[in-house]
């Protein structure tokens, strides 16, 4: 961690209850943290007066929240397991296309610069909240039918894709699958859970890439990192996450499916709005 950083206290304090809230949203609307945790540590690294920590702030926040996304991805979908969310038939072999995009994404997002990763997010965010509004099928359901299940399309090459983006902006793939499988005919209770498992194999995959690349690469680097992860930003959000999880948990399958549905977008919206600026 920088040791330069203003307020060094309250750094600590505020990663560790930004991890509550990623363990709230990862159970509630499968986010994996990274909406919470790559703008938070975007501003906060890129505040530090260190040349190289600033430098490489976007390229450490997504590789950091890849890495909190494991934990999180592990503990949600065994919560979401207890309470009968998951569908097995739209986790395989969906999930394993996925983790090949991811090892892509990781490549890709090394090799551009953290500026570009910066307005990719946001630009991300703009698509996903025109399409969830303006399209039928996600704000409300368009039948209470069953599900439809996934095409070869969306399983392959739609897999991979999530992958790429989702490593690429180290968000775990939720806005790809959550709003896919909603249009699917699956309430928000369930596309949501299933965000949980499937944020796992970009998590993985990301984790490993984000690691093995910072150290393969001259990346500007501060002490305590692994690669382009922030080791002690890494356990101060895990342990905030694990809290923030088990307080959630009580809540599953709770919240009316439409109103979910618009809490979700609310939330794309606050943090898009946070990534504007600069």
């Amino acid at each position: 961690m920088p040791a330069n950083l203003p307020g060094t206290f309250m750094f600590y304090l505020i990663l560790a209850l930004s991890g509550a809230l990623t363990g709230v949203t990862t159970v509630l609307f499968g986010f994996g943290g990274g909406f919470v945790v790559v703008p938070l540590l975007y501003r906060m690294l890129s505040a530090s007066q260190d040349a190289a920590t600033a430098s490489s702030a976007m390229h450490v926040a997504v590789a950091t929240s890849t890495a909190v996304m494991i934990l999180n991805a592990v503990l949600a979908t065994r919560k979401q397991a207890h309470a009968g969310n998951l569908l097995r038939a739209y986790l395989w072999p969906w999930a394993g296309f996925i983790a090949v995009g991811a090892v892509i994404g990781a490549f890709v997002a090394v090799a551009t610069s953290s500026d570009f990763v910066r307005f990719a997010f946001i630009a991300y965010l703009a698509v996903t909240i025109a399409d969830c509004i303006g399209r039928r099928g996600f704000l409300s359901r368009r039948d209470t039918g069953n599900p439809r299940l996934l095409s070869r399309t969306d399983t392959v090459a739609g897999g991979i894709a999530i992958g790429v983006i989702a490593t690429f902006l180290g968000v775990g793939g939720s806005v790809m699958t959550v709003p896919l499988l909603r249009r699917r005919g699956l309430s928000m209770a369930q596309a949501t859970a299933m965000a949980n498992p499937l944020s796992l194999p970009v998590a993985l995959a990301g984790t490993a890439s984000y690691a093995v690349l910072g150290w393969l690469q001259p990346v500007p680097t501060n002490a305590w990192q692994l690669g382009y992860i922030n080791v002690p930003a890494f356990l101060l959000l895990a342990c905030g996450s694990l809290l923030g999880i088990q307080l959630t948990s009580r809540f599953l399958g709770r919240v009316p499916d439409r109103m979910h549905a618009r809490i979700y977008v609310g939330l794309l919206v606050v943090v898009m709005s946070s990534m504007l600026i600069k």
